[in-house]
Order: C-alpha cells, then structure tokens, then sequence
C-alpha cells in the first residue's frame, strides 16, 4: 500500500494550499482537485487545432504546444457539435478537439503508470468526453495499490467526423472521427508522461460506437505502436453494416441544403470550399436547427475506402479470416438484452414480420450477395428467431409481454444478436484463433431502477466500470467493485486475474477449445461457456457479408 499511502500524504499536505500545476512544453496548466478522491483533474486541453475553416472537414492537425504562458485546466472543453439529444450539455462547439487528464494526487513525470484512454460512444452522432467522470476509477486504483492515469478526449460526430457522400470519398475525406481518436493518442504519446502516465502502457476502451471505432482502428496492425491493450464494451467493427460513402450521398446532399450558402451547391459535387468558407456561427446554428428525430438512424458512421492504406479497406469479417488485425491483448463483452435498447418500432400494434423483412433489406442494401440468396438468408433468419416470447428478449422472462406486441421480443433478440453478440463471437473467436490473448464476458446484472421490458440493456455495465452505478444494493456494489478490479489489473497487467483488491472468479482466457465467458452478476458472477442460441448467432456469422458485416 505504498503507493496509497504516499498520495494520502501528498493530498493532505497541498490540497488545502494550490490548484494542481503541471508543465507542458512552456506552459503552465492549472488543474483542480477532485474532492475527497485523491484525484487530480487537468482539461479541456486541446490535442489538436480548430476543425473550423479550412480544416474543416479535413484530417486532425496534431497540437501538442499550447501558445501560452497559463492554461486554465480546470474544466472540460466544449462538447462537438451535435443534435441536442443529451441532457445536460451547456456548450457544444465546432472547437471540440479537447482532452482530459484524471491522476493520482501528485504523480509525477517517472511513475511511468499504465494508461486508461476512453472512447465514448452515442450512435455516431451524440456524447462527449465530459459525461465520464474517470476520477473513481482512478482513485480505486490507488486504494487496491495499482494506480493508474484516466484519459478521455472528445472527437467530431455526425457529419463532422463521418462525411459522405461520392465527393468526400473523391477527395479523401472519410473517417475523419477515426482520425480524431489516433490524434488523441498521439497527443498522449507525446504528452502523457508529464501527468505520470507510461506511453508504453496505454490500453484503450469504449462502449457502443467508441467500441465500433477502436474496432475498425485494430483492423490496422500498425495500431499496435499506439496502444498495447483494448476492451470492447458492447461494439466491433462489424456490428454495424459497412458502405462506401457514396450510399450516404443523399444525407449529405441534405446536410449541405441545411446550410444556406451552400445549399444551391448540394448536388454539384463540388460542396467541401463552400462548407469550409462558412462561419462557425451558421454551420452550427443550421445544423443543430435543421435537426430531427427522423435523422435518427446510423447515416452518420464509418465507411469503407478502397484507397491504398486506409483504415477500413474491407468487410471487417473477411479481414478477421485473414487475419489482418493488431495483435494485441483485449476483453469483449456485451449485456444480455443490448436490443431492447433499439426495438423501439417494434412496440406499435401495427408492426409486422414483413416489416422485420424491409428493415433487415434496407440496412444490408445495397446488397453484397445475390438477391435471391439474401432472402433465403432473411427466410431463415426469421425461423431461428420465431414469434415465441420464450425466445425473445429480454432473456429469461418467459411468456411475459410486458404489454407490448410480441414482435417487440422478437425484434430485440434479432437486433441484439445481430449487432453485438454475433459481431462479439466473431471476433473473440477470430483473435483467438490467431493468438492473440481474449477474456469475454456477458453482463447479466438486473437492473434495479430500469424498465422491465428493457431488461438488462444496452449500456447498463457502463456505471459499474466508472464506479457510479445507480445500483446501491449490496449485490450492485460488489460487482461495481469486481468490475472495476478487472478493467484495472487488465490495464495494469493485461490481465484481469491479479491478486489486488476483491476476492473474485478467475476470468479465463477465450480460446479455440475453451470458448468461455465470465458472466459479470453481483449474485453469480461464474465462468460460463460461449454457445448460448448457438444455431442462431451462428446462421448470423455465417453470412456476415449477406448483413455486410
């Protein structure tokens, strides 16, 4: 307990007589304590210059110098421009490239700590570094003696970091969020050792679409020069089908009609020199006000490029066969009821199985396989996920309907298999084919204060990781602290079975011929094997190009 003990008596000495202050290239950042967690906080830095004007639309431009003598660290940066679907966002800002640093109380340049670097998710479209305290993960590391440093950042969303359309394929300007994330990691490669932090030890982690990003970034194998570690909280590069930019160019065209001076020009093909002269004030005050709820759908995403070196070349589950990803360590896991989250449409009377039908065709479309054998695809897709609430989801609750349609059940098992439990099978079988070291896990944790049609949902591990799960029962509470013990020693060790902090399951290693889980409950956490609705999840991989994953 060195360690603890040391920053203990650090906090008690300077905390009552300074702000935090660290030097960066010149300049002097003024962070904040964290109260009563022996945590320090320095933000809202920028890593890299203002995305507004000719860098609009462009690449990030790496910034590790700020033109400064002081710098106020105390607070989070803006968040990236985005519908205001997220409730307590004050600022949102074009000038968003910021990024976070979380401590232990007066780490210094030498401690070479292992680094935690978050990548949030929101569809594509929405969040923000700023609705991630890292500070209990952090002062949990102190108090089980294996400190380590916090990161988060924010990047571009929406049609900010994802363009399309054929003209940002033409002119190179895809996947720009992707970007945004290893700028953010460069930044920390050049920088982090003066908050204490180990460059060299850097593990990066995200849920949902920030697990769908870090996803496609590991499809490059020269990522492993950035980081050594990644968990995947409920998202893969192939959880989401995968297009070339040219199928977005009807969105795009109706982004660019959204900005008056630009808007004559938006099918001309030539739109990026009018978006790039337009002022920060009308870019944002006509996308945030030409925003509706019929946009919410993933127009806004990653997309294939065909051009030499790009980051997604290909199907992600062609590149899995050929084994054509970084070989770094990870964990993998999703919740046991991810498609409620998503069966919204699936709760009108009026839903029907051929609406399941033109869903599944128009998120697959343009088509990869023959028509014809698409639809025998759907036809048996549809027969291994039959109208019997038994089978539905939420799992485990019978014939219970919660007073909904029964294809609400249906619809969530098909979405949530084949979004993020087929996708996480597939890849944590690939990887360990290949050699390289997988722990899964499956969150099956009730949720006391959600809705029971929603069962365990999307996102629900998420307050567990962070310490701050609204699940103050003593079952919540033990697994907050089991959770925490793992991401921490696998960010440590590469490994979540140290013997530091609670007394929990070893988590095995996922292999070819032991295919297991840890099931993550406060009441039951316990090994289990990886074969659940097995013919099911695996008429899903087996056509993985059918669904375009």
């Amino acid at each position: 307990m060195v360690y603890k003990a040391a920053v203990l008596l650090f906090g008690l000495f300077v905390g009552a007589f300074a702000a935090p202050e660290i030097k960066l290239h010149g300049t002097t950042l003024i962070g904040r304590d964290v109260t009563t967690s022996n945590v320090e906080f320095f933000g809202g830095i920028p890593f890299a210059e203002p995305p507004v004007g000719r860098l609009r639309f462009r690449p990030p431009v790496l910034k590790t110098r700020l033109d400064t003598p002081t710098f106020d660290a105390s607070e989070y940066g803006d968040w990236c421009l985005q519908p205001p679907l997220t409730p307590g966002i004050k600022d949102v800002s074009e000038d968003c490239l910021t990024i976070n640093v979380h401590r232990p109380t007066g780490a210094k340049p030498g401690d070479k700590l292992p680094v935690l670097f978050w990548v949030y998710g929101g569809a594509f479209l929405i969040g923000g570094a700023g609705f991630y305290n890292g500070s209990g993960i952090v002062a949990h590391s102190i108090q089980r003696d294996t400190p380590i440093v916090y990161v988060n950042f924010n990047y571009r969303l929406g049609p900010f970091g994802y363009p399309q359309g054929k003209e940002a394929e033409d002119r190179s300007q895809l996947n720009l969020a992707l970007q945004d994330i290893s700028t953010a990691l460069k930044w920390v490669h050049a920088n982090i050792h003066v908050f204490g932090g180990d460059k060299s030890k850097i593990t990066i982690f995200g849920e949902s679409a920030g697990a769908m990003n870090i996803g496609v970034l590991l499809l490059n194998q020269e990522f492993e020069r950035l980081v050594r570690g990644a968990i995947f909280e409920s998202g893969q590069a192939n959880g989401s089908g995968v297009f070339r930019a040219d199928r977005g160019e009807l969105t795009w065209q109706g982004f660019v009609r959204s900005i008056p001076s630009c808007a004559s020009l938006a099918i001309t093909g030539n739109t990026f020199p009018c978006l790039q002269n337009a002022s920060q004030e009308e870019i944002s005050a006509a996308y945030l006000g030409s925003f509706n709820t019929d946009q919410l759908t993933v127009a806004w995403q990653p997309t294939l490029d065909p051009s030499r070196g790009s980051l997604l070349p290909y199907f992600p589950s062609k590149l899995y066969k050929k084994g054509k990803f970084a070989r770094i360590p990870f964990i993998a896991g999703t919740n046991l009821d991810e498609g409620t989250s998503f069966s919204a449409v699936a709760r009108n009377e009026n839903y029907t199985e051929s609406d399941i039908r033109a869903e599944i065709l128009a998120t697959s479309s343009p088509l990869a396989v023959d028509p014809g054998h698409f639809a025998e695809v759907t036809d048996r897709l549809l027969e291994l996920y039959p109208d019997s609430p038994a089978l539905g989801s939420p799992y485990g609750t019978g014939e219970e309907l919660f007073g909904l349609p029964s294809l609400y059940k249906r619809v969530s098992s098909i979405l949530g298999d084949l979004i993020f439990e087929g996708p996480r099978r597939q890849w944590t079988q690939a990887a360990a084919e290949h050699g390289v070291k997988v722990y899964g896990y499956l969150f099956t944790q009730p949720q006391p204060f959600g809705q029971p049609e929603s069962g365990v949902p999307h996102a629900a591990e998420i307050g567990y990781v962070y310490g701050n799960a609204f699940d103050a029962g003593e079952s919540g509470r033990r697994l907050t602290t089991t959770m925490m013990d793992y991401w921490i020693s696998f960010a440590v060790n590469l490994d979540p079975n140290d013997d530091k902090g609670s007394k929990r399951p070893i988590w095995p290693v996922y292999t070819k011929p032991n295919q297991v889980l840890i099931q993550l409950n406060g009441d039951n956490t316990t090994v289990i094997r990886d074969d659940y609705r097995e013919a099911r999840i695996g008429h899903i991989n087996d056509n993985s190009i059918a669904f375009r994953r």
